[in-house]
Parts: C-alpha cells; structure tokens; sequence
C-alpha cells in the first residue's frame, strides 16, 4: 500500500473517532513533511512511496536532520508522536507487520512552567472592558470565562446560550474530543452574562458575537485580549490559554485538591494538572526567598 493511501485510511479513523480538526491538520503537516524526506532519500516519487519501504534508517535519518536545522525538543517530539500514531494504526490495520517506530527514542524535554497572573493584575484586567456598550458588556463575559470558568478559546467561542444556566451558575462546556463537562461560574460572571444577553436585540444562538453578529472566533479572542491588556496596562503579554493557568494556579493557591482542578480542566490525564502542582511549589519558594531574613541573606 502506498503511503497516501494509508494517510487517507489513518485520516478518515480519526474523523471517526472524532478528533479535534486541529489535531487531525497537525498530523497531516507532520506526515506529509515525513513523506517528502523519505520519498526522497528512498529515490521515490511521494506517490509512488510503499509504506513497507520506511525502515528505521530512515526515520532516524529524518529526525537527525531536524535536529541539525536545530527544531525545538518539543516540535520533534510532536512529529515522532504523530508517526507513531500513524504506524500503530498500520499494524493494528494489518497493513504492516513491523513498527520502525518503537525503536525511536524520545527527546527529553525540559518541563516549562505555565504563565499565570497575579490576582491583582486579574483585578486590573476586569475592570478594563466599557461597562455602558454591547461589545463592552460582552468583553467582561470573555473575560470571565476565561479566568472564572477556566475555559479553553476553543470552548469559550463554541458556547450558544442554551449552554449558559445563570440560574444554577452552571456552564456546559464541550472540549476535546466532544467530551462535555459542567463548570461553575463565578457570581460576576453570572452577572456580566446577564447584563450582556439583556443588551442583545438579536436571536442568534451563539453566547459570543461579533461587532457584524456573528459568532466571535478564536482569533478575535486574542485580538480583544490584547487590546483589554494594553487598556489595563499590564507590562506582560497575555494569552487566552494563560488565563486558563491562572485559574488553575489560584485555585490549587487557594486549597483545591488537584482531582476537582483536573474535572474543572477536562484534562483526561492527571499529569497534565500536576504541572500546576510545580508552578506553585515555585511561587512559594519565590516568596520564601524574597522575604524570610535567612533566605535573603
């Protein structure tokens, strides 16, 4: 079997089993960037490739080029677990009998502690949307969202209003995966949603529109944080996601255990919450540092 043939099986699996476009796009730029080293180091044309014909040699080959041109430990990382994917698939399918992969190490990677904001630089940042405009209004519910719910801009932007219960201070979140969870909302952000769906004179079902009413998209996000940050006058750049670490971060500050942080973030691994466990392990070391008498000396 050719190696687009297979992509073309591997790709229409993951649509079935109803991966994020996003992860299914990212395996599709990894693999094809694959098929072109191999196609030519094998002396092949990429549509001519037999699948059968990628050895260990060659992934190894591949993954030593990358770290010539000097790829980040992280991006290699992600391409060898996209071939790795790939392969287990072929096996499982019966298409190859031997994974060239498994003998490919790992790079290890240096774990990078999350961003996060101090609660006062939260307090600034939610006082800066206008109070008296729809987008204003509407501005002030992102916000929340985003540190009050820990939401994801993919979740976040995903909302219509049948998902918002301002009643019971509950939302409906659908993540990764289309694997719905339901998160608290916070008393001001159940008041920013009201105040904002009163303002609306529309009957559109997304919670989040537009200045042209339609549903506000994941780049917008980013572009109204920017603008919410330079008005607040944080002297740092902030991320959507990096509100999401600050409402881990200042939950598990606060005494949360780390099993209602990880339900709160749909994280499906426990390890993947734990890495907050180490951003506030750090924070105390900082502030032992800055003001017992021993530590400064």
């Amino acid at each position: 079997m050719t190696w687009d043939e297979a992509l073309s099986l591997f790709y229409g699996q993951q649509v079935s089993l109803n991966r994020a476009g996003r992860t299914i796009a990212a395996y599709q730029t990894d693999l094809n960037q694959f098929l072109s080293f191999a196609a030519d180091r094998l002396g092949v044309e990429p549509e001519e490739l037999e699948v059968a014909r990628v050895d260990l040699r060659t992934i190894r080959a591949f993954f030593g080029l990358l770290a010539e041109k000097g790829l980040a430990r992280k991006s290699i990382a992600r391409k060898l677990a996209a071939l790795r994917t790939f392969f287990k698939f072929l096996c499982r399918e019966g298409i190859v009998t031997v994974n060239p992969v498994r003998r490919v190490a790992s790079p290890k990677l240096g774990r990078k502690l999350p961003d996060f904001l101090y609660a006062e630089q939260v307090e600034k940042l939610m006082r800066s949307p206008v109070q008296d405009t729809v987008l204003g209004l509407r501005n002030q519910v992102l916000l929340e969202m985003l540190y009050g719910s820990g939401l994801r801009v993919s979740e976040l932007v995903g909302l219509d209003r049948q998902d918002v219960d301002c009643e019971a201070g509950l939302v409906r979140v659908k993540g990764k995966g289309s694997k719905e969870r339901v998160i608290p909302m916070t008393a001001p952000c159940r008041g920013a949603v009201n105040r904002y769906t009163s303002a609306r004179h529309d009957r559109e079902e997304a919670l989040l529109l537009n200045n042209r009413g339609a549903r506000l998209s994941a780049r917008s996000v980013r572009r109204i944080l920017d603008n919410l940050v330079e008005k607040a006058a944080l002297e740092c750049h902030v991320h959507p996601h990096m509100l999401r670490h600050t409402f881990a971060t200042h939950l598990l500050d606060g005494g949360a255990d780390l099993r209602s942080v990880q339900e709160l973030l749909g994280h499906e691994k426990l390890s993947s919450t734990q890495i907050y466990t180490h951003l506030t392990r750090e924070r105390l070391k900082e502030v032992y540092r800055g003001t017992h008498p021993r530590a400064k000396a």
